[in-house]
């Protein structure tokens, strides 16, 4: 497949006759347009994406060096803005922190993402809004995450409650040491801050905690696993900052191949100058879906070290056994980190 995009009136098309390197007349304006490999095409529009944000860095760095000097884009002649200089503006929103931005939730950030898909002949449908950081979503799931081993009875007992229709769970306390009890506790009385629970309460004497389940289904869904995605997202990206390096990202992607088989992708990064990192989470049963992740990472073209499942109740030597048996990556939630420090 082949694509050209006219310089006249900037309509981009697919053309499947003329040949690579040849003339082709617009179909909106009749210019004649030269025609490019698909692969080739998205290369340059990603390189050309990601030098942009480095100069987008650069300048703002320089800027909050002097912030009484404002640095302003270049103007052409006529006093407008170059098409460098639009992108520039463009993508200046996405310098900063990832953590309680909405930055990352643009169309333009996710651009380079959904044009990789486009390159290899596959629909990616992208929902912008869930790499929105200005809830609460990935700062509890990174609370969770963080400290799994003594919070998973307390995700386990509120996801079987959604699965049963209860309303309410019950937390006795009382066998758990002081420090770990407070602990817990103090998590319970946090989600209960942000708006996880309905209800709280804790009986002291008793060593009890009383949680009334909220009924979003936004919060069910983060407590069926939407936390380990999170996780995922937020160990994944911010690696990715600590290391200055330019990605694009998105959560949750639903990918159409060409003979209509459709699937999801839970964590999707497009680091600057290498293959696509592609994270599936699972917070329960996964043995199943094996051979449906091999088949997955196949016809994304990735390394076994670029497709990483990350099963949060997996043991370290359980992920050193499933990855010698197959071309995976298996993580559990301490590994990801230290195995993403390897590949980028």
């Amino acid at each position: 497949m082949s694509v050209y995009r006219c310089n006249q009136c900037a309509f981009v098309a697919e053309d499947l006759v003329t040949p690579v390197g040849g003339k082709v007349a617009c179909a909106r304006c009749a210019t004649p347009t030269s025609v490019f490999a698909t692969v080739f095409y998205v290369e340059k529009l990603l390189e050309r994406y990601f030098a942009a944000l480095r100069e987008v860095k650069v300048m703002k760095q320089a800027n909050d060096a002097n912030s009484d000097t404002p640095i302003e884009p270049k103007a052409a002649s006529g006093g407008q803005l170059t098409p460098q200089a639009n992108l520039t503006q463009e993508l200046a929103q996405l310098v900063g922190d990832t953590r309680n931005t909405k930055q990352l939730a643009t169309e333009l950030q996710h651009a380079p993402v959904k044009a990789w898909f486009a390159s290899r002949k596959i629909e990616a449908n992208l929902d912008y809004s869930l790499v929105d950081t200005t809830g609460f979503f990935d700062d509890a799931a990174m609370l969770i995450g963080e400290g799994y081993e003594l919070f998973s009875e307390l995700v386990d007992r509120v996801r079987y409650a959604y699965r049963k229709s209860h309303g309410w769970v019950n937390l006795e306390l009382a066998n758990l040491s002081q420090k770990d009890a407070q602990a817990v506790n103090q998590l319970c009385r946090q989600l209960y801050s942000h708006t996880f629970f309905g209800r709280y309460n804790y009986q002291k004497q008793e060593k009890i905690v009383h949680l009334t389940l909220q009924t979003a289904p936004a919060v069910r869904q983060f407590f069926e696993g939407g936390w380990l995605e999170w996780f995922a997202f937020m160990t994944l990206i911010t690696q990715l900052g600590e290391r200055q390096r330019a990605s694009s990202c998105a959560r949750s992607v639903n990918v159409t191949f060409p003979n209509e088989d459709l699937h999801e992708l839970d964590v999707f990064v497009l680091p600057e100058g290498q293959p696509p990192i592609c994270i599936e989470c699972k917070s329960g049963e996964f043995r199943r879906d094996i051979d449906k992740y091999l088949r997955m990472r196949k016809r994304l073209g990735l390394e076994r070290n670029r497709f990483i499942i990350c099963a949060a109740d997996l043991s370290d030597e359980q992920c050193n056994g499933l990855s010698a048996m197959y071309e995976l990556t298996f993580v559990n939630l301490k590994s990801l980190g230290t195995h993403l420090q390897t590949v980028l």
